[in-house]
């Protein structure tokens, strides 16, 4: 069982509920992005599947991200390169998750084997 984290935007009000896992994922997105005072769309399907939510990403507006474990997940960098594609494409969104077992090992997985 997924535990889920908040999004919170602005005010501090929570934006969107969303698993540890994929909000792992959009906080290596969202950083990369407003570390380089890059400004953008995100958008996700409403979790009852009846519509979809969009908000103005920008390096002013306060972002917190609360994960429910303390544990950080293992991150998908297939994932990641394939959510920041869709942010450089002009919206942010969150993509099926690419197999790890189909991520080539670099860096310090490739020394582990």
């Amino acid at each position: 069982m997924s535990l889920v984290g908040n999004l919170l935007y602005g005010s501090g009000s929570r934006l969107a509920e969303f698993d540890d896992r994929v909000l792992a994922h959009l906080k290596v997105v969202i950083v990369a992005k407003l570390r380089r005072e890059e400004k953008f769309t995100f958008s996700w399907a409403s979790p009852t599947g009846d519509g979809r939510h969009t908000v103005w990403v920008h390096p002013a507006i306060e972002l917190h991200f609360e994960f429910a474990e303390n544990v950080r997940p293992q991150l998908n960098r297939a994932w990641v390169e394939q959510m920041m594609v869709t942010a450089n494409n002009g919206e942010l969104t969150i993509t099926p998750e690419p197999n790890l077992s189909d991520e080539a090992p670099t860096g310090r997985q490739a020394s582990r084997t």
